[in-house]
């Protein structure tokens, strides 16, 4: 495959370039490539990048077909120019040993349009007593972590972080202290109290992060915070930061966008976990991204079906989905404004991903793996969630306008997505 007429980022500055792919690598990135025999793409001079990684998705499949399945996430995710994802244990069988695991890995291997690499469970059904049985199912898994449940016991998760400094995997951690939930369904604040919702304080989620920090330190295992989304939170990794302690963190795009201030009435559609918490919190994000204590953004996609997110906030189930529109609104709100440089936001969706975690992939050079996005920096839309291709159709943002669309997504050498409307593919 011959990509013709690409632009690149190369040290901050456009260079047009062709791009030659065979089998599952890039083997060439030249001015001018020749070759007639080729299946060519005129990609049109739009911009070209390493394909998008994401840390953080729930794909819901075995268990929840209802909400996702694996064919129809991994097309999404394809569409919003991901080539790789790491999928969440919270599922039926919960992937905590070979033969849990094996189920889901079938699956994936049958229906995924894209790279998938499935966490294992720190716990035996994601119950947080029993560790799972890691070492056996440590060579077919990404990383562990329990997420969609804080680890409660300090006893189970120092356990767990010894296990994961022996495998050399990291832990990943939803870090939610159950005491302090309280019943809730938002952000505690003043918001919560106008709409006479239950909310949920930050230091349900910040407590939890230092002990684990601290716990980290004394395991020495690398330790990944999943969706930050407190103040608190972000100075608590700052400073491990600061005394060397292997601690890595993700910020979902949502909770860059949004804080609960934005939240104007009782719709579920509003409804995730962690909550969109305040002003002042949503700015310690972007203040984390640009100073390096955020190291990388993961959407969380979170399918549900209608009828779980049409009940109000107090009753509706947590979660957004996010694989289809997350570049774009980031693009539009961040790039576009200058905030970030475009060179930041593809770091922190593809490259810094693979730099925490030690992954081949998230580059755009020869002999490195042909994970491709294309993407109209130009290109316009209202978000649809009619259109996705996700099952999930769970999104605040209907409507909002948008910039910057993946047009071709190309994983392991293979086309995943493409808008017949803008690439002609031979």
């Amino acid at each position: 495959m011959l990509l013709k007429n690409c632009k690149i980022l190369k040290n901050g500055k456009f260079e047009k370039v062709d791009i030659l792919i065979k089998d599952d690598k890039i083997e060439k990135i030249s001015e001018n490539i020749d070759i007639v025999d080729e299946n060519t793409i005129d990609v049109k001079n739009r911009f070209v990048t390493a394909g998008f990684i994401d840390a953080h998705v729930h794909w819901r499949e075995p268990g929840f077909s209802k909400k996702e399945t694996v064919y129809t996430a991994s097309r999404a995710a394809a569409r919003g120019g991901f080539t790789t994802v790491m999928t969440m244990p919270n599922l039926n069988p919960v992937p905590d040993s070979l033969e849990t695991l094996n189920k889901q890995l079938e699956i994936i291997e049958k229906d995924s349009v894209i790279r998938a690499i499935p966490y294992g469970a720190i716990t035996k059904e994601e119950y947080g007593r029993e560790l799972s049985d890691m070492e056996d199912i440590a060579d077919k898994v990404f990383a562990f972590t329990d997420d969609g449940r804080g680890v409660q016991s300090a006893n189970v998760m120092y356990e767990a972080m010894l296990m994961g400094s022996k495998l050399n995997k990291a832990i990943v951690a939803h870090c939610e202290d159950n005491s302090l939930i309280r019943g809730g369904g938002m952000h505690e604040g003043k918001r919560s109290a106008e709409l006479g919702i239950k909310g949920i304080p930050s230091i349900c989620e910040s407590t939890q992060i230092a002990r684990d920090i601290l716990l980290a330190e004394a395991a020495d295992c690398h330790y990944h915070v999943c969706h930050i989304s407190a103040k608190e939170s972000v100075r608590a990794v700052r400073e491990g930061k600061k005394n060397n302690i292997r601690v890595t963190c993700e910020v979902t795009p949502h909770h860059l966008l949004s804080c609960d201030e934005d939240i104007k009435e009782d719709n579920g559609m509003w409804k995730m976990n962690p909550p969109l918490r305040g002003r002042e919190d949503r700015n310690a994000l972007i203040v984390g991204i640009l100073d390096g204590t955020i190291d990388i953004i993961a959407t969380d996609h979170a399918p549900h079906t209608m009828e779980e997110k049409i009940r109000g906030i107090e009753k509706s189930s947590f979660g957004i989905v996010g694989s289809e529109t997350a570049f774009a609104q980031l693009y539009t709100k961040f790039v576009k404004t200058d905030i970030f440089s475009l060179e930041m936001l593809v770091k922190l969706m593809s490259e810094n991903v693979a730099k925490i975690f030690n992954l081949p992939y998230g580059k755009l050079e020869e002999n490195s793996f042909a994970d491709i996005v294309v993407i109209d920096l130009e290109k316009e839309m209202r978000i649809n969630p009619e259109e996705f291709l996700s099952k999930g159709k769970n999104t605040p943002y209907a409507n909002e306008k948008v910039s910057g669309i993946p047009v071709l997504t190309i994983s392991n050498g293979k086309v995943a997505y493409v808008d017949k409307e803008e690439i002609n593919l031979l």
